[in-house]
């Protein structure tokens, strides 16, 4: 049985050190890097903000409606952490949004907890501020602690996402054959792969999994010229890409 805390306490042990997610936006000129320590202290961190603050409880249900960005993983994380289940349900209990969402999910907030982020550098505050009822991640994760532990931990018997209407549970998510049949082999044991694809997203799940179940790490690219494209692949020692 295996879930995401324990690939993550694994890597923990084995290279606290090293990059996790990697992240460009070439348009903004953004490179983001984080390592596996630093990732799982944004997990902790995000994770106690949705169950600490917000009242969060295992087996509800969490959007992330995220375009390709180094927080897709860390709400993912988070969630999984908390035993959330990541669902592309129009009636979620809570959504984690972008800017580009953000007036949708903002006139639903009396029915269910909307957080935004405005998808800065840093994951920084909306400068204007959010409309009522909403959370700034940018406000509200930054005081929360480096270090999560859930109350009732998810087993893996128990559902990590469900966003085509077939369930998977923790310990299909983390299985190499979940990882294959979603998306094919993406990448060798201890690979780099360097990603176009949303992490958040239904295609895109395995595209993260996979490496973190091999000991790898992965390179989030957006808004990059193919020329460009193959400039980060070889300075970031990418060992496989997606979509090939």
């Amino acid at each position: 049985m295996t879930t995401f805390t324990d690939v993550l306490d694994d890597l923990l042990r084995r290279e606290p050190g090293r990059p996790l997610v990697t992240f460009y936006d070439d348009a903004s000129g953004e490179r983001t890097e984080l390592s596996v320590t630093t990732y799982a202290n944004w997990v902790a961190k995000t994770a106690s903000l949705l169950v600490d603050e917000l009242d969060l409880e295992k087996g509800q249900t969490i959007r992330v409606d995220l375009p390709t960005h180094w927080l897709g993983p860390v709400v993912l994380g988070a969630a999984w952490t908390a035993g959330l289940v990541v669902t592309e349900d129009d009636a979620p209990d809570a959504v984690v949004c972008g800017p580009a969402s953000l007036a949708t999910w903002a006139g639903r907030a009396d029915d269910l907890v909307v957080v935004a982020t405005a998808l800065h550098p840093m994951a920084t505050r909306f400068a204007d501020g959010v409309p009522p009822g909403v959370h700034d991640l940018g406000v509200e994760v930054w005081s929360q602690p480096d270090a999560f532990t859930a109350w009732d931990p998810p087993t893996g018997a128990d559902v990590a996402h469900d966003l085509d209407g077939s369930p998977i549970t923790h310990d299909e998510l983390w299985t190499p054959a979940h990882a294959t049949t979603a998306a094919g082999t993406l990448v060798t044991d201890g690979g780099r792969l360097l990603s176009e694809v949303n992490p958040a997203s239904p295609p895109g799940v395995a595209s993260f999994v996979e490496p973190l179940q091999r000991g790898g790490s992965v390179v989030l690219v957006v808004q990059a010229a193919r020329e460009r494209l193959e400039a980060i692949y070889v300075a970031e020692r990418a060992t496989a890409r997606f979509p090939a």
